[in-house]
């Protein structure tokens, strides 16, 4: 079992550093991938050891100077890792899609960790027996999925059910951050820029024309993507203080930054301050924690939970639809 916690803690790993655009902290690292130890020296002689497991298969880590008392960075050029676009035909494209249809899955074991990386079974990264494998989730997992990633090739739009609502998107990316992958684009509905979670996509997308897919001039994924989903609205900014538990506080710092951290308590449990534009956003954020957040106020935004949960109870939904 250690073995495989490792796999899936160096998956993320890697997926964390193709994804920063800046280099990032040892401290920054452990907030953000789950499994590393607590204690500095122990964190950077396990760190130490994926970074050369990263190298020693190819993956371009680099070691940046930072200012302030961090002093290194590290990230994963993605130029120097990802292959470039193969320029296939449509026959050749069939092909190729022929062949990884015909591929065998084999055994389970690391599929959650590897299906972070668009694979499934446990290559031989960390000794394991050379085994097939495939470049995408199964279609039970993620079935929007592979239709996303074919709407950002064609520059095409995508509808799709969302949380209940029918949504029309023009898509602009898809990133992976903290074991899930999201879809960003431009919401035609709503007039905005917005970062879809592709988990929670409820049907499979309907894609456009390829060329259907028209960004507002100077739109920009990465930014995006790095903004909270509460700041988007446009009423007026408040402060909201949000408690995390302790069995998810190193990864709500690891999302916010420690920035965002007003008071830890001896527990373990931590306490947040978001500045919120977007009430609503900030409400499905809490609830998608379950019971491991609870809005401490202002008085407001506590009863907009409330009401969201009356709601799902009155309709006989659930948390997460």
């Amino acid at each position: 079992m250690a073995r495989l916690d490792r796999l899936e803690r160096v998956t993320d790993l890697l997926l964390v550093l193709l994804d920063t655009p800046r280099p990032l902290s040892l401290r920054e690292i452990a907030d953000r991938v789950p499994g590393y130890p607590e204690g500095h020296a122990a964190r950077r002689q396990a760190f130490e050891r994926d970074k050369r497991l990263l190298r020693d298969e190819g993956v371009p880590v680099l070691a940046e100077a930072l200012e302030g008392h961090d002093q290194v960075g590290y990230r994963a050029d993605p130029d120097a890792y990802f292959l470039p676009d193969l320029g296939l035909d449509q026959d050749e494209q069939a092909a190729l899609n022929l062949a990884v249809a015909g591929v065998h899955l084999g055994e389970p074991s690391g599929r959650t960790a590897l299906s972070k990386l668009g694979a499934t079974g446990e290559p031989p990264l960390l000794g394991a027996p050379s085994m097939p494998v495939v470049d995408l989730p199964s279609m039970t997992e993620l079935p929007a999925l592979p239709v996303l990633f074919d709407a950002v090739r064609q520059s095409a739009t995508v509808s799709f059910l969302y949380r209940g609502n029918a949504r029309h998107v023009d898509v602009g990316a898809i990133r992976f951050r903290r074991g899930y992958w999201y879809m960003v684009g431009f919401d035609r509905d709503r007039g905005d820029a917005r970062t879809f979670r592709v988990d929670r996509v409820e049907s499979l997308p309907e894609v456009g024309p390829p060329s259907s897919g028209q960004l507002p001039d100077g739109f920009d994924p990465a930014n995006t993507f790095s903004v909270d989903p509460w700041k988007f609205g446009s009423g007026e900014e408040t402060d909201a203080d949000v408690l995390v538990d302790a069995a998810e506080a190193g990864r709500v710092i690891g999302e916010l930054g420690e920035g965002a951290v007003v008071e830890r308590r001896d527990d373990g449990t931590v306490v947040v301050r978001l500045a919120v534009t977007d009430q609503q956003a900030l409400v499905t954020w809490v609830l998608d924690w379950l019971d491991h957040a609870e809005v401490l106020g202002p008085p407001e935004v506590r009863m907009a939970v409330v009401d969201r949960l009356t709601s799902i109870i009155d309709t006989g939904g659930s948390v997460s639809s």
